[in-house]
Formats: C-alpha cells, sequence, structure tokens
C-alpha cells in the first residue's frame, strides 16, 4: 500500500517511460478554507488520466478539461491562482472565498522522476529542486522537517516517509497497524525475535527485524518524528523496549494491554531507571476509545492516537481507552479488546 504520493510519482513515471507527456501539480499555498493541504500533488496525462488530488473535485475537473481540450502545452513550470473571486470560489467549490495557488510542472526525463523513486525505495527523504526559469530539476537530501518553499527561482518539496514507527511483535494486529501506517507516509519497522511469528509476516513494504526489540531502539536513534508500539503482551520483549523509548525523542509510545496489566507495566518500569515524567508519556491502554471489536479496528484506534498526538491535540481532548473505561457500559468491551 502506498501513500498518495508516492503514487503519484510511479504512475508519472510510468506515463513519462510510456512515451507520455503529462503535468504534476503541487499546492503552494492556500487562503481560507482548502479541502486539501500544501504539498497535495497530483498529476495529469496528456489523455485525461488522473492520479492524486489537489482540491477534491473541482479544480480537477477544470485542470483535466483544459488539457483534454489543448493537450500539454506547458515547457516551463508555472504558478496558477484558483478562487480570487467569490464566483470561482463557488465554481471551484472553495468554501468561504478560499484561494488556492498551484505548481504547474511539465514532466520528462528531465524531471528525474525516476531517480527520485530508486531514492525513495531506499527509505531516503529526499529534497527535490525545481528551477521555474528553467524546470532544471535537482535532488538532495532533504533535512528532517523541511518544508514546501516556493521562491521567485525555485520550487523546493520533500518527498519520501516523514515519519518512522517501529512496531514490537509481528502478529496479525502489527499487520493491520502497519497497513494504514505505511499508508499515511510511515517508514515502518517491525520487529520480532520470535521465528514463529516471523515466518507468517506477508507484509513486504514493512521491513522485518530479527532483533531484541530494546536493542533496535537503541539502534534506530529515534527522534522527534518516531513513534514506537508495543503489541506482543510479552514484557520480555516489551519492557525493555518500552524503557529505551519513553528515554527517546519519540513523539509517541505506546503498549496494548488493558488496564490491570498496563498498572503491572507501569510498576514493572518503575524499578528501573525511568523518571515519573518519562513514564507518564506511555500510551497505554494504547489507542483512542471507538468501541473497536477487530484487529482492523483497533490498528485504527491507535493510529488514531498516534495521529492526534502527533498533530498536537491536548490530552484532554482526547478519548483514550483508559478515560473510556470511566463511562458506564464500555469497561467490559475495554478490557475485552486490550487483554
Amino acid at each position: 500500500m502506498d501513500s498518495i504520493d508516492l503514487e503519484v510519482l510511479k504512475t508519472s513515471a510510468a506515463w513519462i517511460a510510456a512515451g507520455h507527456r503529462c503535468e504534476l501539480v503541487t499546492v503552494i499555498k492556500t487562503w481560507g478554507s482548502s479541502p486539501r493541504p500544501i504539498g497535495a500533488t497530483l498529476a495529469i496525462c496528456d489523455d485525461g488520466r488522473v492520479v492524486g488530488s489537489v482540491s477534491g473535485g473541482c479544480i480537477e475537473d477544470d485542470l483535466i478539461a483544459r488539457v483534454r481540450n489543448e493537450g500539454v502545452t506547458r515547457t516551463l513550470p508555472q504558478i496558477v491562482t484558483y478562487g480570487i473571486s467569490a464566483d470561482e470560489a463557488h465554481r471551484f467549490g472553495l468554501p468561504c472565498g478560499g484561494t488556492i495557488e498551484l505548481a504547474i510542472e511539465p514532466l520528462g526525463p528531465h524531471s528525474r522522476i525516476a531517480e527520485l523513486l530508486g531514492r525513495l525505495e531506499q527509505h531516503q527523504l529526499v529534497e527535490r529542486r525545481v528551477d521555474l526559469r528553467t524546470g532544471a530539476v535537482t535532488l538532495d537530501k532533504a533535512a528532517a522537517g523541511a518544508v514546501l518553499t516556493l521562491t521567485d527561482d525555485a520550487l523546493v518539496t520533500q518527498h519520501g516517509p516523514r515519519w518512522r514507527l517501529l512496531i514490537i511483535g509481528a502478529g496479525q494486529l502489527s499487520r493491520f497497524v502497519a497497513q494504514i501506517a505505511t499508508a499515511m507516509d510511515y517508514h515502518v519497522t517491525v520487529c520480532d525475535p520470535r521465528e514463529e511469528y516471523r515466518s507468517g509476516w506477508t507484509l513486504p513494504e514493512a521491513r522485518l527485524v530479527h532483533a531484541m526489540p530494546d536493542d533496535l531502539v537503541l539502534e534506530m536513534k529515534l527522534d522527534s518524528r518516531s513513534a514506537v508500539v508495543a503489541l506482543t503482551h510479552d514484557p520480555k520483549l516489551d519492557d525493555l523496549a518500552l524503557m529505551e523509548a519513553l528515554k527517546s525523542d519519540a513523539f509517541y509510545v505506546g503498549a496494548i494491554g488493558s488496564r490491570a496489566n498496563n498498572a503491572k507495566r507501569r510498576e514493572r518500569l518503575l524499578q528501573f531507571d525511568l523518571t515519573p515524567a518519562q513514564l507518564d508519556r506511555l500510551h497505554g491502554p494504547v489507542g483512542l476509545y471507538i468501541g473497536s471489536k477487530t484487529p482492523a479496528e483497533i490498528a485504527i484506534s491507535i493510529l488514531a492516537e498516534m495521529t492526534a498526538v502527533k498533530n498536537g491535540v491536548p490530552r484532554e481532548l482526547q478519548v483514550n481507552h483508559a478515560a473510556a473505561l470511566e463511562a458506564p457500559g464500555t469497561a467490559a468491551c475495554v478490557t475485552a479488546l486490550q487483554t
């Protein structure tokens, strides 16, 4: 399963290889309400095919119609604005008079899309710079935290896994968590020293590692764009890894288990050299409360909580499993899911 950004690049590369002309469209600025974020991409082929999205449909229709009527005629990148007037905002589905600014870049072998994909397959975070005067493209290593920038001379974008997720355990739940996280632009690593679990792993897009989890946590040098989720229910595998993860800069550390099991885990972790503040960073029972009853639903609840933390949503606005246990009628459901 690919992220939308990667799907756009792969499709563009295939069109170029087949001899088609095509354009890459990137959202570079928005004002007011906009259905798609800065950096969202779309590619249009000369036969009208499209992949990706920049507005949710309305602007896409206009871009496709122009290509079908006029063909791909641009030879240099161009900055285009939609939605300046109230009529245009209504026409293109931009609520509240929103405005969106797009960079439209004609693609070809000079665009280095295939080379970019090669670097992404090596899990590199890549900076792509497009010279707006000539269309020339350069690729370089992107700095962590870098964002899209536009100057009079160049458009600079970042591509690749912007976030990392380490999953401890290679069971069924881990597979669902890995699938969803991969689609959300995480570089996923699954760690399990148990051969009986590794032999059944069937998700090639997530790297499977045979190592002790705590050793791998140290080796990965977790930063503020990293998350760790322990899903084995085995203290021998989970506890030491959680201890190291809680001492790292990882933005999210979570562990599955019932409220009682998580209380015991916290007692065990306090026997290590963790501070109360570090232990307080542990999310457990893991995930937001959404009434999940299947591994796929539990995976969604875990990624929902990770996303809330990543996006800076205050804890008091999150309904996690621990809080849901206090609500009438939810305790039995939550206990069953997390045991």
